[in-house]
């Protein structure tokens, strides 16, 4: 019997040698690994199994996404038109309206597509496209947060030194430096997170491509570089946070030094909607990233998620509107001209 399996074996073999040429299987192996480690398409985290479930999320995120386009809209038409409003402050805050508006587009219709069809692929381009303008979006929304800081801590600090420190130049360069700082992020976090090998399937577990979840699936060790790259964002990061704790702490010192309640009020009416807007931004992110192994769950990961890239674009403008009166003249006054008028400008109405 074993003389006659030999036998059998040299003769498959022998005929396998013959009837394919050398190297065959072999690279016919490697196209099969490399088709493996980088993958056609991602699935995403599906939000609910049932039909009504996902019709029910999809008008849900519907619902969230006009009423981000409209609010985000009328803050970036109302400080674009209203002379008024042409000052570094409101500079800014147009910066940071149109990037809430980029954010909020690079997750939600993709979510909304994916319930309406009952879908969950995401090729590998778009995934990838998806990871690079989400963390240069995020990324240059922080960095631009901690400028406005700093502009606000100019004008109530060192408030005879305004015009010389803060001038249009000034504003142009600072907000191009966030902006720049925030590609260039993205840019190496992308190509390094779409380098690594992935051999742990394709299934991310949230209902974006988001660089931590794609890292999950790597199977080799080249994911330490992605990670030290994290460690480092992450640093950066902590020490722009403390610099904004620092400015706040000398704005707070000199408001309540202010001796009227008119100037009292009017700083804590340009601070305090700044300050709740940076609190949501870093408490949920921060969140999303350093909670402990033993929080794990999807259904956390996803709420999580929502709050810290869907909830801040969303809220923002009602946030900056609530106690800013001139922003809130502007946007009213810029309505009233839309709807009660079709010939005047609607910012020389009265």
């Amino acid at each position: 019997m074993k003389n006659g399996y030999d036998f059998f074996c040299r003769e498959v073999c022998s005929n396998f040698s013959l009837s394919f040429p050398p190297g065959t299987v072999i690279r016919a192996h490697q196209q099969k690994m490399s088709n493996s480690s980088f993958p056609n398409e991602f699935l995403l985290l599906p939000f609910a199994d049932t039909r009504e479930l996902q019709l029910l999320h999809f008008g849900l995120f519907l619902g969230i996404y006009l009423a981000a386009l409209l609010g985000n809209g009328l803050i970036l038409t109302a400080v674009a038109c209203d002379h008024r409003l042409h000052s570094p402050m409101y500079f800014f805050l147009l910066n940071l309206t149109l990037l809430d508006i980029g954010t909020i587009t690079t997750t939600i219709p993709k979510a909304m597509a994916n319930s309406l069809w009952d879908t969950r692929a995401i090729s590998y381009l778009g995934c990838a496209a998806q990871v690079f303008l989400l963390v240069f979006l995020i990324g240059g929304e922080y960095l631009l947060l901690i400028v406005m800081a700093y502009d606000r801590y100019v004008a109530i600090c060192k408030p005879l030194h305004y015009g010389a420190l803060i001038n249009s130049k000034t504003c142009v360069k600072m907000a191009a430096a966030a902006l720049g700082s925030g590609a260039l992020n993205a840019m190496v976090h992308t190509v390094n997170t779409f380098s690594l090998p992935l051999c742990k399937g394709n299934a991310l577990d949230q209902f974006f491509c988001e660089v931590p979840q794609i890292v999950k699936l790597s199977c080799s060790d080249a994911y330490i570089r992605e990670v030290g790259f994290l460690v480092v964002t992450a640093c950066f990061l902590f020490a722009c946070f403390v610099f904004l704790l620092l400015s706040y702490v000398q704005i707070f010192r000199a408001v309540l030094r202010i001796s009227t309640e008119p100037g009292r009020h009017k700083a804590f009416s340009t601070c305090l909607p700044h300050l709740a807007v940076v609190s949501l931004f870093i408490s949920t992110a921060f969140l999303a990233y350093l909670k402990p192994p033993s929080m794990f769950s999807s259904s956390l990961n996803l709420l999580l998620a929502i709050l810290y890239s869907v909830v801040p674009p969303a809220v923002n403008p009602f946030i900056y509107s609530m106690r800013n009166q001139e922003l809130k003249d502007a946007v009213w006054k810029l309505i009233r001209g839309i709807f009660f008028s079709t010939r005047k400008d609607p910012f020389t109405l009265q």
